[in-house]
C-alpha cells in the first residue's frame, strides 16, 4: 500500500509544483487584499441587534471584493450555505416575467426546487422561466448559446463552474473568460452569474475577474478555508450587488443591517488561510485519484490533466463498492470516525444521498468529504482535506477497505 502511495506521489510531483506556485499567487493576492482594506483587531468584534455600523461586517466585504476583483461584496454569516447564497442571489436579480438561462446545463441538485418547485415560493411560482443548453464535449455549445440569447426575457446566464453531480470536468477559468466575452458579442446586456462553489482559489483568478458580472460561494467550502462556522459571499459589480444585499435583509436597508454578536475572526483567518488548504485538498484529490487509477478504477477529471475544482469524481462497478468508499472516508475523519454510513433522503436530493463528513464544521467539503447519489453509474464525489496528510492517512483507508471487499 504505501509502496503504490509512494510511487503515485513521485509521479505527481510535477504538477504538484504547478498548485504550489498558483496558492502562492493567491497568497499573495489574499494578503495584499488584507493590506489595502487595513485590517485590524477592531474589525474581529461581534455587534448586536441591527448591526449599524459594523465595521466588522462591512470591510469583510470590501476585502472579499478585492481578492475576487469586483467592485462590491456581500459576505454574512446570515447566509446560510451556498444554495441558500445562490437563492439570494438569483431572487435579487430576477423579476416576474423574466428568464433564468443556464448555459451550462442544469444547475446543481438543491437548486433544481429553487429553481421549478410548485408551490414553494420558487422562482417558478414567482413567474420567472428557466432554459438552459447543455455543454458540448465539456465545453460550451455556442451555437446553442447564441440561440438562447435571442429570447429578450432572458436577464441572467447562468454558469455552474463545478461538475455537481455530472460525469464532467468543472470549467476552468479560460473556458468561462471565453463564454462570457461570447455572451457579450451577441450584445447580451443583462447579468452573468456564476455558481463559483468549489472552485475558489483552484486558479489564480476568478470568474468575476475573468468577465462574470457575480460570483457566488459558500464559506464552508474553498473560501473559508476550514476555519469559518458558517456563511457565504456575494461579490460582483456594486448595482448588482446591492440588489442581493435588498433580497438578503429588506430592499429598503440592504447591507447597512446585520450583527454577529461572535466576531469576524474566522472569516477573516479563514479566507487568509484559503489559499494553502485549497492547495492542500487539490493535493489530496489528486493522491487518491492516481491510486485509484492504477488499480483500474476510472476518475474525472484522469489524474494527466489539471483539476479545476476540488471535487473527484470516482467510478465504482457496484453499489457495494461505492459504499464502501463513502464510509472508508467517514472512518478517517477526525469526527464521528466510529459511524456508519448508511444512504437517506436528504433535503434537496433526487436520489438517496450517502455522505460521509466527520468534520469540524458540520458538512463542510472544504475539509475530507465524500457522498454520492445511490444509482447507476456508481459514481462517489470526494473532496476537500485541510491537510495533505489528512488525505494520505485516508488513502490508506480507502485502500484497505477495496482490499477487504476484494
Amino acid at each position: 500500500m504505501l509502496e503504490l502511495i509512494e510511487k503515485c506521489e513521485r509521479k505527481l510531483a510535477p504538477q504538484f509544483a504547478v498548485l504550489d506556485k498558483t496558492a502562492y499567487a493567491n497568497q499573495v493576492k489574499v494578503m495584499q487584499a488584507f493590506q489595502k482594506n487595513k485590517i485590524a483587531l477592531r474589525h474581529f468584534a461581534g455587534t448586536s441587534g441591527y448591526g449599524y455600523g459594523d465595521e466588522g461586517r462591512d470591510t469583510l466585504g470590501c476585502l472579499f471584493a478585492d481578492v475576487f476583483g469586483a467592485e462590491a461584496g456581500l459576505v454574512s454569516p446570515n447566509i446560510l450555505s451556498g444554495t441558500h447564497a445562490l437563492t439570494i442571489g438569483l431572487f435579487g436579480l430576477l423579476c416576474a416575467g423574466d428568464t433564468l438561462f443556464s448555459i451550462s446545463g442544469n444547475p446543481y441538485d438543491t437548486l433544481q426546487e429553487v429553481i421549478n418547485g410548485k408551490g414553494i415560493g420558487s422562482l417558478a411560482d414567482y413567474g420567472i422561466a428557466f432554459r438552459k443548453c447543455e455543454l458540448k464535449n465539456g465545453d460550451f455549445d455556442f451555437d446553442a448559446v447564441r440561440e438562447g440569447l435571442r429570447d429578450a426575457t432572458v436577464k441572467v446566464v447562468f454558469i455552474q463552474r463545478s461538475r455537481g453531480y455530472e460525469w464532467r470536468d468543472a470549467l476552468s477559468e479560460e473556458k468561462i473568460r471565453k463564454a462570457c466575452a461570447f455572451v457579450r458579442e451577441c450584445g447580451f446586456k443583462g447579468c452573468i452569474f456564476v455558481d463559483n462553489c468549489y472552485g475558489e482559489f483552484v486558479e489564480d483568478t476568478e470568474p468575476t475577474q475573468n468577465g462574470a458580472d457575480v460570483c457566488v460561494g459558500s464559506l464552508i467550502k474553498n473560501a473559508g478555508g476550514g476555519i469559518a462556522p458558517t456563511g457565504g459571499y456575494i461579490v460582483g459589480k456594486k448595482e448588482y450587488v446591492d440588489r442581493i444585499a435588498g433580497r438578503l435583509t429588506s430592499p429598503s436597508i440592504g447591507a447597512e443591517v446585520g450583527s454577529y454578536a461572535f466576531g469576524y475572526q474566522y472569516f477573516y483567518e479563514g479566507i487568509f488561510l484559503a489559499p494553502h488548504v485549497v492547495c492542500q485538498a487539490l493535493k489530496g484529490g489528486l493522491l487518491i485519484g492516481a491510486c485509484l487509477e492504477e488499480l483500474g478504477y476510472v476518475t474525472s477529471p484522469a489524474v494527466t490533466e489539471r483539476p479545476y475544482d476540488i471535487t473527484r469524481a470516482i467510478r465504482f462497478n457496484t453499489e457495494q463498492e461505492l459504499v464502501g468508499f463513502i464510509q472508508a472516508v467517514q472512518e478517517a475523519s477526525p469526527v464521528d470516525s466510529f459511524v456508519k454510513l448508511e444512504a437517506w433522503d436528504m433535503p434537496g436530493y433526487a436520489d438517496r444521498v450517502i455522505m460521509a463528513a466527520g468534520t469540524f464544521v458540520q458538512g463542510a467539503s472544504i475539509e475530507l468529504s465524500a457522498d454520492a447519489p445511490v444509482k447507476e453509474p456508481y459514481i462517489a464525489y470526494f473532496q476537500g482535506g485541510l491537510t495533505y496528510e489528512h488525505c494520505r492517512y485516508a488513502l490508506t483507508k480507502i485502500l484497505d477497505k477495496i482490499k477487504k471487499n476484494g
